[in-house]
């Protein structure tokens, strides 16, 4: 067959929790509960910060563009899979495949430099306090937000029409509930060396260098915090941050088990993946709005005023 020939896929087969027959019911409840509880929470931080002046800042910023990111993530990957189990089906088109791929990478990649902007407000809000509306003005905020956007897009971009120009000629079968870039690159039978470099050199630049980041920022927090004289200022400093650690321990947690674990499919595999892809964006709100008695006023205003007028 020719390389590329492109015709010859039409379709590929997630097996996901198939092989599990006997619980799909309770897989499907589960899934769909999980999405409606990720959606409204994350669209209730997004409500709430946008409904209240004063959460109009570059933390909350961020807070709400996590929360955007978090829907349109999960979103990538839950309703197809509701769909398969509940049609009883497995099949993705390859249009749906390669689509599916591009947006992963693109919310998957957008997640983790918003953690890592995050990471750095909270550096200048604690290391530089006088300096901090001068340093983490609107301008610069935008900006940060346009540049993680710019590359999560080019990058996945050029990943998918990669990925466009192979041919699919073996087993189209994908051990996974949702297409699995690396997976899928297994299945081609052309030449694959440029998507294997791109995706390792792209996927540990993007581990690696934004990871180094939040570790260097909450060294330093953590410095700056020891330094404050009084136990009650250094709880206060703390529980500005604590949130975010919270949230960047889980999302590395399990993102990190994903990408450092075996290329070979398992069940171990794809319980991590059900955190990072998943759990994780539905437990992001709690989190924060639990923390953060900022977050919780802004929610009760927000409801009071929903319901009082109606």
């Amino acid at each position: 067959m020719e390389p590329g020939n492109q015709t010859s896929v039409s379709e590929f087969l997630l097996l996901g929790f198939s092989e599990d027959s006997e619980h799909q019911r309770i897989l499907f409840g589960l899934f769909l509960s999980i999405f409606a509880v990720t959606v409204l929470g994350n669209l209730l931080i997004i409500l709430a910060v946008s409904s209240d002046s004063h959460l109009h800042t570059p933390m909350y910023f961020f807070l709400s563009n996590l929360s955007f990111v978090d829907i349109c993530f999960t979103s990538t990957t839950i309703p197809k899979m509701l769909v398969n189990i509940q049609t009883q089906s497995k099949a993705i088109t390859y249009a749906g495949c390669v689509t599916q791929v591009y947006f992963f990478m693109v919310f998957g990649g957008m997640d983790t430099f918003l953690l890592t902007v995050m990471a750095y407000d909270r550096f200048v809000a604690i290391c530089h306090p006088l300096y901090y509306a001068v340093i983490m003005n609107p301008r610069l905020c935008g900006l940060l937000v346009l540049m993680s956007w710019f590359i999560s897009l080019t990058y996945s971009l050029i990943q998918s029409l990669l990925m466009l120009r192979l041919s699919f000629c073996a087993s189209w079968v994908i051990s996974h509930f949702y297409c699995e870039l690396a997976q899928a690159l297994m299945l081609a039978c052309s030449d694959t060396l440029v998507n294997h470099i791109l995706l390792y050199v792209v996927t540990g630049l993007l581990g690696i260098i934004p990871f180094s980041g939040i570790v260097f920022s909450y060294i330093r927090i953590a410095s700056s915090i020891l330094r404050i004289p009084s136990a009650d200022g250094k709880y206060k400093a703390f529980s500005t941050c604590g949130s975010h650690l919270s949230v960047v321990s889980l999302f590395y947690g399990t993102g990190l088990g994903v990408y450092l674990g075996s290329d070979a499919p398992s069940w171990r595999g794809m319980i991590a993946s059900v955190m990072y892809t998943v759990v994780t964006p539905m437990l992001n709100p709690f989190i924060y709005s639990l923390r953060n008695r900022d977050i919780k006023r802004a929610l009760q205003n927000f409801l009071v005023r929903t319901f009082c007028v109606q």
